[in-house]
């Protein structure tokens, strides 16, 4: 059921007059369905859906043969198909046709039309898309196809389908369809719309591709920007656990080593501390001991002092003498201190003054050196000025010497400007040289290939001589050394093959014994036409003995008068057969020279197109490419011409602006002019799609041409392409006397022109000298 409903949503271009609402109401019903979950069986799905020619150029001959069967729904069997009309009609889906495979009466293929040249069964140009099921959809497009032929062009179909003696329904690749009972039909338009599936259904799988190549190319660009986090935080992690690592290694070396003496030490300096606590204590005790006694030697010490200078202290009026020795020394540390100020302060003068004194001599050496060196440089100024003179005169002699070497210079840049004229000229003769060789390297693959042909058409009929045993005088070698290998026209160059040829090229055949007419045969059309005429000669021999009933007397009598008819038309066939070899050979030259005339043209046009178009742009990176869909032979195909605009990448011309392709236009008028010039030109309204900037270089490009190879009249509204001319004439009404039409002219020579692209003015002169070559512009009486 699901294949079912993908292949009437997939069905394309059926119906277009249904509207919008009516393929979402269809789709609406199709899902409802598909949530009820009926079962339909085994449903394969569209034939177009299921298979597509192996090249598009099948495409319309395929569309063709399949007809009515485009858009069938093939299943497996007759109760499938019955199942999925009912499941249809109470949908109301709208009409539609199946194929069951089961129930199909398929027609042997007729392997004899494979071997056909100049043709192939369509079955063999439709391939199978479908993963499963090859062999049941390999027989359904051989009911829906037969033993249909498909050939390159109608002439081919028609010769195919009704010049033998058995008809065959053939098809052209245009889609013209010839079939046994003689029907013809055609027409490619309807054909070229129901085609177009298979490109749609390229199309979409493109496009799914493209948004399935989008969402990939998003989620990587997302995933790329938080890939640098990612590393850093990879980064940080990796850091961590290195240093995590180490931690727990130094954590264990600690656990191990470190801590169990760091205890033993610990419990040593806690009995180390309790000893010096108790040893402290004692000396605590014996400090104190000894103060208590040093305070009583004092005051004894202080007692006798006392008894000892008791009158020098009632003398001098103090209590006692130590009272007097503190004053004492507070008087002389005062004095100590004034003194060492004092000396601070003689030394700091004396040193500053030695300083000054310094710094005076100092500046009396300097003005000595200052004046030493003004003398010195007057001296040096005396002799530069002499210097200079000299140096005056060397440079007068440079520049004499400077105007010499441009003069040199100018010489020698006309040698090169020469130099370069003839490698151009050089160039342009090994171009043509180049497509000489391009030539000559196709005639002798053509010549290859009919050699190709020749050969595989010689081993051919050898070997049709050896199946049927047609005796055959060889001067060397014999049949039965020809190979019994059948070879056609796709057959590949193999080494077996080479082989084969090399031992047909030995065999000789004796033509001793044939007639002088079939000697005298020489081109392919002549011998031809005799095979045609032996084939039409047995034919009516057997004709006339099947119709023989009785012996006839008068029987020499009328092959007489037969003979002398046959003789009568032999001669007016090799008359036809002259006159039409005649006309062939006056069809060839012609072709031939139309050929040549039309390639010298379009190879002049594609080598000049490129160089007017970089000219016009201005700029190196521009191009223009010409080229024939058949370069062989160009009548049969388009020439399709493609510009890359200067700064932006290759698109068709459908794409560019309406500036580029005006100059793309304009390059293509110009190349064309080059090759076969004109009296004059006449371009109307060319710069009407131009913007100010590509109508100074289009303007330029006219004004170089027209001073040399063309003459132009140009019909324009904007200023800038105008006021660039030789010569202007305005047509406006008049009024006054009823609706007429006047002309004023006017001469643009004797004025300057703007300033151009290059910034440089061009006087008047130019457009007078100019002028006087092209032909001058009249106002009319």
């Amino acid at each position: 059921k699901q294949k079912l409903e993908n292949a009437t949503k997939s069905q394309p271009g059926q119906k277009h007059s249904r509207g919008l609402g009516e393929r979402k109401h269809k789709n609406t019903k199709l899902e409802h369905t598909q949530l009820r979950g009926e079962p339909l069986g085994k449903t394969y799905g569209r034939l177009s859906d299921l298979c597509s020619p192996i090249h598009k150029k099948y495409q319309l001959a395929v569309t063709k043969v399949f007809g009515r069967y485009m858009n069938a729904i093939v299943v497996a069997s007759e109760k499938v198909a019955r199942d999925c009309i009912r499941f249809i009609k109470e949908e109301r889906m709208g009409r539609e046709t199946f194929l069951p495979i089961d129930n199909l009466v398929v027609s042997p293929l007729n392997e004899r039309l494979r071997k056909m040249p100049g043709a192939k069964m369509v079955v063999d140009v439709v391939q199978v898309n479908a993963p499963t099921g090859a062999a049941q959809l390999r027989k359904v497009l051989q009911f829906v196809c037969g033993n249909t032929l498909v050939c390159e062009t109608i002439k081919e179909a028609r010769s195919m389908a009704f010049d033998r003696q058995e008809r065959i329904k053939t098809v052209s690749l245009e889609g013209t369809m010839f079939e046994k009972s003689g029907v013809i039909s055609g027409g490619s338009t309807n054909l070229r719309a129901k085609a177009r599936c298979w490109d749609e259904k390229d199309m979409l799988q493109l496009k799914e591709r493209k948004n399935q190549l989008t969402t990939e190319l998003r989620d990587l660009m997302r995933l790329k920007r938080k890939e640098l986090d990612l590393k850093q935080i990879v980064a940080q992690a990796q850091g961590a656990q290195t240093r995590l690592k180490y931690s727990k290694r130094e954590l264990e070396n600690l656990w191990k080593k470190n801590i169990p003496k760091c205890q033993a030490e610990i419990s040593r300096m806690e009995s180390e501390l309790a000893n010096l606590d108790s040893q402290i204590q004692m000396q605590q005790e014996n400090v104190e001991a000894k103060d208590a006694e040093i305070k009583k030697i004092r005051y004894t010490i202080d007692q006798m002092e006392d008894s000892v200078f008791s009158d020098f202290c009632a003398e001098i009026g103090v209590d006692s003498i130590r009272e007097f020795e503190q004053e004492r020394l507070k008087q002389q540390t005062e004095l100590d201190k004034k003194r060492l100020e004092f000396e601070s302060q003689h030394a700091r003068l004396n040193t500053w003054i030695k300083y000054e004194q310094e710094q005076l001599e100092q500046q009396r050496k300097k003005v000595q050196k200052l004046e030493d060196t003004i003398s010195k440089e007057e001296k040096t100024m005396t002799e530069q000025r002499k210097e200079e003179q000299k140096l005056l005169a060397v440079v007068e002699e440079g520049q004499n010497k400077l105007l010499e070497c441009k003069n040199q210079l100018l010489a020698k840049k006309s040698e090169v400007a020469a130099a370069k004229a003839e490698l151009d000229q050089k160039t342009q003769i090994l171009q043509e040289i180049n497509r000489d060789l391009v030539k000559f390297q196709q005639e002798i693959m053509t010549t290859e290939t009919a050699m190709e042909q020749k050969r595989l058409a010689k081993h051919n009929l050898l070997l049709a001589c050896k199946i049927q045993n047609l005796q055959i005088n060889m001067l060397s070698g014999s049949l039965n050394e020809i190979s019994e290998v059948q070879l056609d026209t796709d057959s590949e160059s193999t080494t077996a093959t080479m082989n084969i040829y090399e031992k047909e090229a030995r065999l000789v055949i004796d033509y001793s014994d044939l007639e002088a007419e079939l000697k005298s045969l020489q081109a392919e059309q002549e011998v031809e036409a005799y095979l045609e005429k032996l084939r039409e000669s047995v034919s009516s021999i057997e004709g006339v003995l099947q119709r023989t009933t009785a012996p006839n007397l008068k029987a020499l009598e009328k092959m007489r008068a037969v003979k002398d008819k046959l003789q009568g038309v032999k001669e007016a066939f090799d008359a036809s057969t002259i006159a039409a070899r005649k006309c062939n050979q006056e069809f060839e030259q012609v072709k031939s020279q139309r050929t040549q005339l039309f390639s010298q043209c379009f190879e002049h046009v594609s080598v000049v197109i490129d160089q007017i178009y970089k000219r016009i742009c201005r700029n190196r990176s521009a191009q223009a490419i010409l080229s024939a869909d058949n370069p062989e032979e160009p009548y049969l195909g388009g020439i399709n011409y493609n510009c890359v605009a200067p700064g932006k990448r290759f698109m068709s011309m459908d794409n560019l602006s309406g500036g580029e392709k005006a100059i793309a236009a304009l390059s293509f008028i110009f190349a064309i002019h080059s090759f076969r010039p004109a009296p004059f030109l006449i371009l109307d309204e060319v710069d009407a799609a131009l913007d100010n900037t590509n109508i100074g270089k289009v303007t330029s490009f006219i004004r170089e041409e027209s001073r040399e190879n063309m003459q132009i009249i140009v019909i324009s509204l904007k200023e800038e392409f105008f006021s660039r001319a030789d010569s202007l004439l305005g047509v406006y009404s008049d009024f006054d006397e009823g609706m007429f039409s006047c002309i004023l002219t006017l001469d643009l020579r004797p004025y300057p022109l703007v300033e151009d692209d290059n910034g440089k003015q061009t006087d008047k002169e130019s457009r007078s000298d100019r002028g006087q070559d092209s032909a001058s512009l009249e106002s009319p009486p």
